[in-house]
């Protein structure tokens, strides 16, 4: 009788993200009193469990061993030292700077959309206005022309869009191009629905240089607004792709940051040139 072994999760974390991984991520803290334990799951198999997580949405105490990932606990322990150490920040960073450098990313156009998900509670939560109130938070994702990720956030879901506005590309770093060309931390257009039809907004966006390509109330039909948005409304999609965002059972905004914003640099970086 022949007995089925069943093979190991596909990698999610490829070799051209480790590369950029690996020099990000901080020091060992020193052994107490120089005991060390058990020996140390490698940084790139914890990195995997971490996204093994939030790709299938599995619980952190079910992650099961078995996969080589380490314990739930070792993922989630090691997802906030990293987390406090500003690493899902800094590879997003990384991540764009080599698309940039690739001439990958089209910084002619960009578009600005959000989407609600329920939550079971905790920090940067609120009621939905939409799911008769109930808890929930929003995801603010800012996309180039193709519909890469450049920048996201997270609030309540009761949260105006418009608020995000500012916050959003305030917080955008400087982005390497390709040739001689200056960093860029702006796109010439930003694309919007209604939702971000406010003069706050449209003088922000005059006063960074930025060209308002956002319908107006009562005046922009839907048809026309679509033409260039629908990149956005897309990686949208593929963001609640990742099932442990889809439902929002982290109750703390430094695990659900560093939940997003892995799960934004994991679709940047399907577009990563090979080593």
């Amino acid at each position: 009788m022949s007995s089925s072994v069943s093979s190991p999760p596909p990698r999610l974390i490829s070799d051209e993200l480790w590369v950029l991984v690996e020099p990000l991520i901080p020091p060992r803290r020193p052994a107490v009193h120089g005991r060390t334990g058990r020996p140390r799951t490698a940084d790139r198999d914890v990195l995997e469990g971490i996204a093994f997580v939030l790709s299938t949405g599995i619980g952190w105490a079910k992650l099961p061993t078995e996969l080589g990932y380490g314990s739930g606990w070792t993922c989630w322990r090691r997802m906030h030292e990293w987390a406090e150490a500003g690493l899902f920040d800094r590879l997003h960073v990384a991540v764009l700077d080599r698309l940039g450098e690739a001439g990958r990313l089209d910084w002619s156009r960009a578009s600005l959309d959000s989407v609600s998900v329920r939550a079971k509670g905790g920090e940067l939560t609120g009621p939905n206005p939409t799911d008769r109130g109930k808890r929930g938070s929003k995801y603010h994702l800012l996309v180039d022309a193709a519909g890469l990720p450049l920048n996201v956030a997270v609030s309540g879901a009761n949260r105006n869009d418009s608020m995000l506005v500012e916050p959003i590309l305030d917080s955008m770093p400087a982005i390497r191009r390709g040739g001689r060309g200056h960093p860029r931390r702006r796109p010439v257009k930003l694309h919007g629905d209604k939702g971000y039809d406010v003069p706050r907004v449209r003088r922000y966006l005059r006063r960074r240089g930025i060209t308002a390509r956002i319908a107006r109330i009562g005046r922009d039909s839907s048809a026309r607004l679509g033409r260039h948005r629908w990149v956005v409304e897309r990686t949208l999609g593929w963001l609640l792709s990742y099932k442990r965002l889809a439902l929002r059972y982290d109750r703390t905004a430094t695990t659900i940051t560093a939940l997003v914003r892995l799960a934004v640099t994991l679709i940047c970086a399907r577009r990563l040139p090979a080593n």
